[in-house]
């Protein structure tokens, strides 16, 4: 009887204790999360929902862009082809930060920026951080106010494929219904230009050897994930606030790479101010001629086709395909069709 009262007296310490070691992470956990906020706060971050930060900074910019973009910016960036073409303003910069980076249901998104015009020539960027899982909800309906924005063309740097689906897939995993918007992901029109002169084509590489871009004391995109869980575990903010700079830098080379295509638009085949591939343009320019034929649209795609052939090397594949071009569209001209 004396080893039963005994048992159950040793059982009982050890819930007791138990019980106390609970109480004591709670409590460790709710100093780790107002160090974790007051931190991040000194850093310009503000509550905006439940575990959710919100920051907010302008940055200058050096390129005063026109009222309207070049109506042959379809040409350089199709997903803006087809359509009423927007205004510098429509443009809203979109990239995110997440637990993994390769997509999948597990992979939890717990950093957005968002990058838009305002008055002054500035950058505006709004980030969203998670601190934590139970506010994935609130974080998702912050991030989807912004994407459904009216008149919006959200601007993304492999977001079609990566992005926009891990939104898409938190969506439907919290029951809320995915947003839908107008879509320009820039990361195809970056390899049509850039692919057989740098070959990788990532954002970085494209700003550092194209746009002369060198993002100082970067931390890779690919730690995100580590630091973030690091964050959840210690409740570190040094490396965490190093992401969301680096999540910044993102946003401003999304709007230096737009500037870049957007310009090559205005000046179709001179290289004078940025190197890109002709061959790979003037195949670009030999089907918008094609599509501009069955609208009887002929002026247009010649002038620019004439430009092409003055350019491109005499030997050129695409130098003799943009001459028969030509020919054919002279002659629907003199036939008055």
């Amino acid at each position: 009887m004396s080893n039963l009262r005994d048992r159950l007296r040793r059982i009982k310490e050890l819930k007791k204790n138990e019980v106390v070691c609970k109480i004591e992470d709670y409590r460790n956990n709710k100093k780790i999360e107002e160090k974790n906020i007051s931190a991040l706060k000194a850093q310009g971050w503000e509550s905006c929902g439940y575990n959710i930060l919100r920051k907010t900074i302008n940055l200058p910019l050096t390129t005063i862009y026109k009222k309207s973009l070049p109506e042959d910016i379809g040409i350089i960036i199709p997903d803006l082809s087809g359509k009423k073409l927007p205004v510098k303003e429509n443009f809203l910069f979109f990239d995110l930060e997440t637990t993994g980076l390769s997509g999948g249901a597990g992979t939890v998104a717990f950093l957005a920026a968002f990058g838009k015009f305002i008055p002054g020539n500035k950058l505006g960027i709004t980030q969203y951080l998670l601190l934590d899982y139970p506010g994935e909800s609130d974080f998702l309906d912050s991030v989807i106010n912004e994407l459904k924005a009216e008149n919006k063309v959200i601007v993304t740097y492999n977001g079609k494929c990566f992005d926009s689906q891990i939104i898409k897939t938190r969506c439907l995993m919290n029951r809320i219904k995915p947003p839908e918007y107008r879509h320009a992901d820039l990361l195809h029109p970056a390899r049509r230009l850039w692919k057989n002169i740098i070959q990788d084509c990532s954002q970085s590489s494209i700003e550092r050897q194209i746009l002369n871009i060198n993002r100082i004391d970067d931390i890779p995109g690919s730690l995100a994930p580590e630091i973030w869980f690091e964050f959840l575990k210690t409740g570190k903010t040094d490396r965490l606030i190093g992401i969301c700079d680096h999540n910044i830098s993102d946003i401003y080379g999304l709007y230096a790479i737009l500037t870049v295509m957007i310009s090559i638009a205005e000046n179709m085949f001179d290289t004078e101010n940025y190197s890109y591939d002709l061959e790979r343009l003037a195949r670009s320019v030999y089907s918008y001629a094609y599509e501009q034929m069955k609208i009887y649209n002929y002026q247009k795609p010649l002038e620019l086709i004439k430009k092409g052939i003055e350019i491109l090397e005499p030997d050129s594949y695409w130098r003799n395909k943009l001459k028969r071009r030509k020919l054919r569209l002279e002659k629907l001209i003199s036939q008055g069709k």
